[in-house]
């Protein structure tokens, strides 16, 4: 758990610093759990981001942009009508809870001036925003309503008392001597970064682990000393905004954690780390649950392509012994003074074989010598024309896999509106069912793409799914526009806005499509580029699928770091 006690004082320090004395002039909720602050401040416009998802709850100052609902829910509405046009007072911490109060003064409907507080409670699937009328301490709603059937300690609903979540009695580590550390401690009663969780408020594992490892040895000489030291840095505000991976695992905090055997990046500001931890987590985690039964269904069709194609192989296995049907019959028909209707098998030497050998041949004993010879040539020229469309039926359920392949990768990183387009798209190449049935169909919109903006100001655009992949490629880019793609790997359309690019926005637009494609986690992936003019849409072909000549290869290798610095 990074997000404890201490980081919650961390990300209050960084917010007072902003928020206090700003005007809230804008509030947008653009899903259930989450809400976006527009903030005018001494510093220009900020947005805040306000999150109660029970995954990744957290507040911190965005980039990101959001698309926000053509009509905003009600706990958005209502809080439009009390904080927008506010202006903030003040922001704090109640003890070190993971809770974050934001009161703000604003004017009623008749002038009279009145105070709100704005409290965010940070407690995974326990979290919650609520606006309580400061002067009452009376709940006025809230993103999650939690009944007395729930939880009967503090009911979450409109009208009733904030009550604030159960105290943990623990000592405030700020407040704490060495003498009373070493009073809390049993150097001999188990493992100590658990007994410092247990004792102290506000600190996670995470944080515990670190001031042991610091401690060395951690007796009773060094660990209180350590534990201290700590919390004087913490004091005074000398944070490391940071994030380590280890093993592919990533851990934030505002502390460097040396006890972490993996690469660090540090961060200016604790805003900027949450927003690159958290970088569309709750996006996908939303996406994920959006298009369960659709992936469930693209994965059902690809397993039905596999089987069939083990079908097919065993029929065109069975079909390339048309041969040895050709030989049969040639045989009997050389042979047919050697046996009479009603024989179930004759033995013929075989011609064809260098040794003279014999070979025994199954009879039908109801049909005569010419007309079981007969047949034999009807079971080749039935097998032999069979392979062609074995063959044929092979290819194209080779062909659906891929295109199954391409659509579960475009899943992947997907947004809401991406997803719906997938969804529109298997809507017309017939593979799922209109749901809209025949209501009048909206006038369709013209995809989105998303922008980048290469290191020497070069404007770079990203097909995220089929549909944008076409209307990028056959739409958007001009002939002499250069155009990626990712060699022999599923993966989006990518474009450079310039006919003769530099080396540098060339390789950015190669990991830009390394990136978007499903050799995602890999290193140097090769990726072609050649001009639009060489890329062609074979006639039938899938949406999306493309054939192209003259193309460059290069290999990279994607860097997320680059797509957040390059995007628009």
């Amino acid at each position: 758990m990074s997000f404890d006690g201490i980081f919650t004082y961390a990300i209050t320090k960084e917010l007072q610093d902003e928020l206090v004395s700003a005007r809230i002039s804008k509030i947008y909720q653009p899903f259930s759990n989450e809400l976006v602050l527009q903030i005018r401040g001494r510093n220009g416009n900020k947005r805040l981001l306000l999150s109660a998802h029970p995954s990744y709850a957290r507040i911190h100052f965005t980039n990101e942009a959001y698309e926000n609902p053509s009509e905003p829910p009600m706990f958005c509405m209502l809080l439009r009508k009390h904080l927008e046009g506010s202006i903030i007072e003040n922001v704090y911490q109640p003890g070190l809870e993971r809770m974050i109060v934001i009161e703000a003064k604003s004017r009623n409907e008749i002038g009279d001036i009145t105070h709100k507080k704005l409290i965010i409670e940070i407690m995974g699937r326990h979290s919650n925003i609520i606006l309580v009328d400061k002067d009452r301490e009376t709940i006025i709603d809230s993103i999650k309503h939690i009944s007395m059937a729930v939880n009967r300690h503090r009911t979450i609903l409109p009208g009733q008392l904030y009550v604030e979540p159960p105290a943990q009695e623990k000592i405030n580590p700020f407040d704490a001597t060495e003498e009373t550390i070493l009073q809390q401690l049993d150097f001999y009663g188990g493992k100590l970064h658990e007994q410092i969780v247990q004792r102290f408020e506000g600190i996670s594992p995470l944080l515990a682990k670190e001031i042991v490892h610091r401690a060395g040895l951690a007796n009773r000489s060094t660990l209180p000393k350590t534990f201290v030291d700590v919390f004087n840095e913490i004091k005074e505000d000398r944070f490391v905004p940071n994030l380590t991976t280890v093993d592919g695992k990533d851990y934030f905090y505002v502390l460097s954690l040396s006890h972490l055997d993996g690469e660090a990046k540090t961060y200016e500001d604790i805003s900027t780390l949450l927003d690159r931890f958290y970088y569309r987590k709750a996006e996908r985690d939303r996406v994920k649950q959006q298009a369960n039964d659709l992936l469930q269904f693209i994965r059902s069709e690809r397993n039905k392509n596999e089987k069939k194609i083990k079908k097919l192989e065993r029929t065109l296995k069975s079909a390339e012994e048309a041969d040895q049907l050709q030989l049969q019959g040639e045989l009997l028909t050389a042979h047919m003074h050697m046996f009479k209707q009603g024989d179930k098998s004759v033995e013929v030497v075989n011609y064809y074989d260098e040794n003279g050998a014999t070979i025994t041949i199954e009879l039908d004993p109801q049909k005569s010598p010419s007309r079981n010879a007969q047949s034999y040539f009807s079971k080749y020229q039935k097998a032999k024309n069979s392979v062609e469309v074995v063959k044929e039926q092979i290819a194209k359920a080779e062909t659906e896999i891929s295109y199954f392949d391409s659509i579960m990768q475009q899943m992947e990183s997907a947004s809401h509106k991406d997803i719906s387009e997938i969804r529109e798209e298997l809507m017309e190449e017939g593979y799922l069912k209109n749901r809209r049935g025949k209501q009048k169909q909206k006038k369709p919109q013209k995809p989105t793409l998303e922008q980048y903006i290469a290191s020497d100001g070069t404007e770079i655009l990203v097909g995220k799914n089929n549909k944008q992949n076409e209307y990028l490629t056959n739409r958007v880019a001009a002939r002499d526009d250069v155009w990626f793609h990712t060699k022999d790997i599923p993966g989006s359309h990518v474009v450079i806005r310039s006919t003769s690019p530099s080396d540098d926005t060339i390789l950015e637009a190669a990991k830009l499509a390394a990136y978007f494609s499903k050799a995602k986690l890999s290193s140097s992936v090769p990726v072609d580029f050649t001009k639009i003019r060489h890329v062609k849409k074979p006639s039938g072909s899938k949406p999306g699928f493309v054939i192209y000549d003259n193309q460059q290869t290069v290999f990279v290798t994607p860097d997320e770091e680059l797509v957040l610095k390059l995007r628009k």
